[in-house]
C-alpha cells in the first residue's frame, strides 16, 4: 500500500473529510528551533512523491516543497524557538510547535495524524499517533518536508549570521565539524545550552 493509499483508506472507513498530517524537524541539533508543519489535501488530491523528509535529497525535498504549498487545501509551518526549548524540554517545545502549526489552518481537521508516538495535547481536534508515520501517510510525509526544508532554510540564514560555525554544512546537528568550532569558538546565541552540558 502507498502512503498516498493510507490515506485516502484512512478517510473512507472513518468517513474522514480533511485528514491533517503533522511531523516536526530538528528535535536532535544542537543549535536552532524545532519546526513542525501541517499539511491537509483535499481527499484525492494528494501529490506524487511524498515520503518521509529525510529519505529524499534536498534538491527533491526543495522541489516537493512548493508542490505541497501550491496543492494542499490548508497547511501551517511553525517554530518553538531556542528559548522555549531550554525553557521547555525538547519534547515540550516541539509540541508547542505542532500546536502552532495545526492552529495556522485554514480550516479545522477531522483528525490529525502525527508522526511518533506521542499526541500533543490540547490540539484543535482528535489526534493520533502514528509510528513512522513519515513513510506510512502521504499527509505526514508532507508536513516532514515542509518542517524539514523550512528548518535548513532557516539554517543557512544563521549561517550568513554566524559564517564560523557552518551551519550551512550540518544544520545545527553534532558532526566532528560543528564540535570543532564550538571548541573554537564556543556556543553562539542559536545553540542550545541544555544539549551541551558536557561542552559547558
Amino acid at each position: 500500500m502507498t502512503n498516498r493509499e493510507y490515506d485516502e483508506l484512512l478517510r473512507r472507513e472513518e468517513g474522514i473529510a480533511l485528514l491533517c498530517g503533522v511531523d516536526e524537524a530538528g528535535r536532535g541539533p544542537l543549535a536552532g528551533p524545532v519546526f513542525a508543519a501541517a499539511v491537509i489535501f483535499r481527499p484525492g488530491e494528494t501529490p506524487q512523491g511524498l515520503d518521509d523528509s529525510k529519505k529524499l535529497s534536498e534538491k527533491k525535498r526543495d522541489a516537493l516543497f512548493d508542490v505541497i504549498c501550491n496543492s494542499a487545501l490548508t497547511y501551517g509551518i511553525a517554530s518553538a524557538s531556542v528559548e522555549e526549548i531550554e525553557e521547555l524540554n525538547i519534547l515540550q517545545a516541539t509540541f508547542l510547535a505542532m500546536r502552532r502549526a495545526v492552529d495556522m489552518l485554514s480550516v479545522t481537521p477531522d483528525r490529525i495524524l502525527i508522526d511518533g508516538n506521542r499526541v500533543p495535547p490540547e490540539l484543535s481536534a482528535t489526534g493520533r499517533y502514528l509510528i513512522k508515520g513519515d513513510s506510512l501517510s502521504a499527509s505526514i510525509g508532507a508536513a516532514s518536508i515542509l518542517a524539514k526544508v523550512s528548518r535548513d532554510r532557516y539554517m543557512l540564514e544563521m549561517d550568513a549570521r554566524y559564517p564560523q560555525y557552518a551551519f550551512a554544512k550540518h544544520k545545527g546537528y553534532g558532526t566532528a565539524l560543528h564540535y570543532e568550532r564550538l571548541a573554537q569558538y564556543g556556543l553562539s546565541p542559536i545553540h542550545r545550552p541544555s544539549f551541551l552540558k558536557k561542552i559547558l
